[in-house]
């Protein structure tokens, strides 16, 4: 057996993954010597000798919940909670620690319950599943683009148009991998956007996406000259947060009911228009 799967068998608090991770740090011993491959085939007569990582205390720790039953879990995600753990040793509290927490569902994973995300610095509706079934019948809306969701964002231009499709094509930044850009040979990426109000400098912006590109509703308003307030890295307007704010997903939930969760927008939107 797998040196990973063996100790993920013999220690079920943390996933097979999160194991690996451990295992590549160093944190394992055969027979008294670092094994840093995961793969390592364990014999019976092997000694392993493992550092156990303390589990982070979250039990205190509490997220918004907008709406639960026996399948999901919609949370309005507060500025600045990661969605999911930026790595196995990482021990920040997160949506998905507080999903591990409210339900049994195991996955081989180190974000349980997760199928989509927020942006850390985004606020705002996400919605989580406590089950497998649940969680293939939510990914499969979102792959086929059936989920409806709306963001708000404080741009710090008015876009030229009041409302337009911004359809470009996104892919990763090679010259900066945590970026992404405008590429014609990256994925197609959509987004509507709408201007509900605006000052001398700034507009207020209603986000349709119906794409779902990592920082796809940054790059698209970056690119039409509107950034987003607070956003570092494809604007420049400094601020206390990123003025980006997940207000509602629509979907389908078991039953074949369609239902509509809302987090309101933050009240500093409305007066970051109004200066």
């Amino acid at each position: 057996m797998r040196l990973d799967a063996h100790i993920a068998s013999v220690y079920p608090d943390h996933s097979r993954s999160t194991w690996k991770k451990i295992i590549e740090a160093g944190q394992v011993k055969v027979n008294g010597v670092v094994e840093v491959s995961p793969k390592y085939d364990v014999k019976e007569s092997d000694k392993l000798d493992v550092e156990i990582p303390e589990t982070p205390d979250h039990s205190s720790s509490s997220l918004p919940v907008i709406y639960e039953d026996e399948n999901v879990i919609v949370i309005d995600k507060p500025l600045g909670v990661l969605t999911h753990s930026k790595g196995a040793l990482n021990d920040e509290f997160t949506v998905a620690e507080f999903v591990r927490s409210k339900t049994s569902y195991k996955q081989d994973t180190n974000r349980p319950g997760i199928i989509h995300r927020l942006d850390r610095a985004t606020s705002g509706v996400i919605i989580c599943v406590k089950n497998d079934e649940t969680a293939r019948s939510l990914s499969k809306q979102f792959t086929d683009r059936t989920v409806k969701k709306q963001y708000v964002a404080v741009t710090s231009a008015i876009p030229k148009e009041s409302e337009a499709i911004i359809d470009l094509p996104i892919a990763r930044n090679p010259s900066a991998p945590s970026t992404f850009r405008i590429d014609p040979k990256g994925k197609q990426a959509e987004t509507y956007y709408k201007i509900t109000d605006y000052s001398d400098s700034h507009a207020l912006v209603t986000l349709n996406p119906k794409t779902g590109r990592t920082h796809q509703l940054r790059v698209h308003l970056a690119y039409v000259h509107a950034p987003i307030v607070g956003d570092t890295i494809y604007g420049s307007e400094t601020a206390d947060r990123m003025y980006l704010h997940a207000n509602t997903i629509e979907l389908t939930l078991s039953g074949g009911k369609r239902m509509t969760f809302e987090s309101r927008v933050p009240s500093e939107f409305k007066r970051m228009v109004s200066q």
